[in-house]
């Protein structure tokens, strides 16, 4: 395994990188690759390490039939209620689909499904994420706080990159609202979530050090179709969604829209976050609407085109931990967009590039009352940002025997700033800030197969920004294949993150912190070593352990942002699948993730939020439409940091919880069916974290069509 945690990441030469990407064509002759996408069935004698790629996705987990990524949608039964046959059952594909084929090898690619999806009854990204490896989310659900988080082998939502369709959503926004809102991205127009790691890192931004999770959209195919579902549910929940896709010619669309809301008002234990004088959960409603469309044409047998667009508006109150009874709201207005040109060059057979404009807007306005001496006051706070970006992006098989993929990042972000109190003690804070930054980065990642069994990926990213200068994050990362059955594999990532502008320059006015002009960038790199089996033809397993090193760590202290010092996470990761029988199927993801703090006032603690362990498995049935699905997670409980009541300290834990969920379908007609979510069977009202509490049982039922 490749293993190297000490490497410098940071680099002033601008000069590296066009060098060494000259240095990568210079390809070995006996170097082999293959472009081509190809889906294969688990067998029980993997012949090389192309098939040993085992991406354990948690979409064919609870999927008896699995279905290749080449077959058409026209050429799918229609009705999707028809059961399996048992060839399909034998056909569970090991392959990720998608970017797969030019993305890295070196570390596993997970990929969720829109079925699973839908079986889960997941409601927002992060209810999609929370139950794949690596994830420890407490965001998520009924009552989340969205301040409380969402982590990725450690790592927070601003040190991973979230994408859509392969454009940028993080704007790195970090104070009022928790960043990333993960729980006002809703699911409707949602293909699949894929999740990359590893060199993968240069291709999307220097900030990976956790990840990077890329949103697939849905895109029309086939005769029109209708797509529908209604539900409601505990604590006033009620949620529709409605979907249109089709094709005309080399025309494909697909718009969708989704609406959902629930109030979240329920009994809580003394000592809990937000409650009121009459022992209700406070100020936790959640309302949002989204708009999604999907435009895409073959111009030619080389070129497409393809335009995408996301409208999202969002009103909910704020629950932050910090604080016994918060009354402040959270208005987040978003618009994502994206134009997309593809050309086969050449032959079309081996040269794709990819040409992508894009723009982000993240509207934040939170606002609420203040208490002064005795006196209410009231004060606002808004951020609003934008961002241009554009894509040049080559995947190029130069030669038989490798494959590079290459090109250039462009981004523009405005930030505009407006902090109003009324309060006497918060005047001095108001203010108005308008900052702009430009940053460019230059990509490459090359793929190297030696021989049949054994691979490496050299990646490179030199970034340009306008802010904090040059530098340079190289990758690495090796696969091979100790036996037909058997691949180990190992990388290594250097990564920056740079403070946020609202770090940087922005009055906190929710939290009362302040910003810091000061600020260093986090820096540091993440690796990984793992081994892929497949132990039978109906089992398989991936085993990762997970390390990163990031020092200079942004944090609050006494009131003001501040450089807190080195972070190191340890940890490990697995992911099994198995079909046991007909119709049948299972899963266990496990994650254990220590993260140590190695400086200051709390040097030796885990950091603040992050479970050392937590455990995902269920069981599924389905056959003709019908479906049951059993899921149990384990939460071995997080350091709660803050919040804490008398007597207690910041190295407190909250205790360790054991949740059961289960979902169901039963078919009405064809094209018609009930869908039913019974969450939190055993009615415990566990402490997800921080002092915020489940509901207990709760229930959700609907109907779902497809026309």
């Amino acid at each position: 395994m490749l293993f190297l945690p000490g490497v410098s990441n940071v680099n002033k030469n601008i000069f590296v990188l066009p060098v060494v990407v000259q240095t990568l064509l210079v390809a070995h002759p006996v170097v082999a690759a293959d472009a081509e996408i190809k889906q294969k069935p688990i067998i029980s004698n993997i012949p090389n390490i192309t098939d040993i790629d085992l991406p354990s996705t948690n979409a064919e987990l609870l999927t008896p039939q699995s279905v290749s990524n080449q077959i058409s949608q026209e050429t799918q039964p229609e009705q999707p209620t028809t059961e399996p046959s048992s060839t399909d059952d034998a056909d569970i594909t090991i392959e990720a689909i998608g970017e797969e084929d030019t993305l890295p090898k070196s570390t596993p690619t997970y990929v969720i499904e829109q079925e699973e999806i839908k079986k889960q009854g997941a409601n927002s990204v992060a209810d999609i994420l929370k139950r794949m490896p690596g994830f420890a989310i407490n965001d998520a659900g009924h009552g989340a706080d969205i301040h409380t988080g969402t982590y990725y082998r450690g790592a927070s939502i601003n040190q991973s990159v979230f994408l859509i369709n392969g454009r940028p959503i993080n704007t790195n926004i970090n104070i009022y609202h928790g960043g990333t809102d993960l729980n006002s991205i809703p699911v409707e127009a949602i293909d699949r979530v894929e999740l990359y790691s590893g060199a993968a890192s240069a291709l999307y931004g220097s900030s990976a050090f956790g990840g990077v999770v890329n949103i697939i959209t849905k895109e029309g195919y086939g005769q029109p179709k209708v797509s529908s579902s209604i539900e409601f549910g505990s604590l006033s929940q009620n949620n529709q969604q409605f979907s249109y896709g089709g094709a005309t010619g080399s025309l494909k669309y697909n718009f969708s829209f989704e609406r959902y809301f629930t109030d979240n008002r329920y009994r809580v234990p003394v000592g809990a976050a937000n409650r009121d004088a009459e022992g209700f959960f406070f100020n936790a409603d959640t309302a949002t609407s989204t708009y999604f469309g999907n435009v895409a044409v073959d111009l030619d047998a080389k070129n497409s085109l393809s335009f995408d667009i996301t409208k999202l508006s969002s009103r909910r109150g704020l629950i932050y931990f910090g604080f016994p009874l918060q009354r402040d709201r959270l208005d987040h207005d978003g618009l994502n967009a994206g134009l997309s040109w593809k050309t086969r060059l050449g032959n079309g057979e081996n040269s794709t590039l990819t040409t992508t404009l894009g723009y982000n807007q993240d509207y934040f306005s939170t606002y609420g009352p203040t208490v002064f001496q005795g006196k209410e006051y009231y004060r606002t706070g808004i951020l609003d940002t934008q961002q241009l970006s554009a894509r040049v992006d080559h995947e190029w098989k130069f030669t038989p025997n490798n494959q590079l993929r290459w090109g250039l990042d462009l981004k523009n972000t405005d930030l505009y700033g407006d902090t109003l109190s009324t309060s006497p003690n918060r005047i001095a804070t108001n203010e108005t800030e308008n900052r702009s930054i430009f940053t460019t980065a230059l990509f490459a990642v090359n793929t190297f197969k030696f021989n049949e069994n054994f691979l490496v990926d050299l990646g490179l990213r030199q970034s340009f920004d306008g802010q904090f200068g040059n530098y340079l994050n190289p990758s690495v990362g090796l696969r091979y294949a100790v036996a037909p059955t058997i691949a180990v594999r190992g990388s290594w990532a250097g990564g920056q993150r740079n403070p946020g502008l609202d770090q940087l320059y922005v009055y906190d006015t929710v939290h009362g912190w302040e910003p810091n002009p000061d600020l260093q960038p986090e820096t540091g790199s993440s690796w990984t070593a793992g081994i892929d089996i497949n132990f039978s033809e109906n089992l398989t397993g991936q085993f990762t352990y997970f390390g990163s090193s990031l020092d200079n760590r942004l944090g609050v202290i006494a009131g003001k942002w501040q450089n807190i010092g080195l972070v190191d996470t340890n940890g490990l990761e697995a992911a099994l699948q198995l079909k046991f029988a007909s119709n049948w199927s299972t899963f266990v993801n496990y994650t254990y993730t220590d993260a140590k703090i190695q400086t200051g006032t709390e040097k030796g603690l885990q950091l603040g939020l992050i479970p050392y362990s937590v455990l995902q498995t269920g069981i599924g049935y389905q056959n003709s439409g019908w479906q049951a699905n059993l899921y149990v997670t384990y939460n071995s409980g997080a350091r709660r940091s803050v919040f804490n009541r008398t007597g207690e300290s910041p190295t407190d834990f909250a205790p360790s919880f054991l949740n059961l969920d289960f979902s169901g379908r039963i078919p009405i007609t064809a094209n018609l069916g009930l869908r039913f979510y019974l969450e939190n069977l055993l009615g415990e009202q566990y402490e997800r974290v921080n002092r915020i509490y489940s509901p207990g049982f709760t229930f959700r039922v609907g109907l779902s069509s497809d026309l």
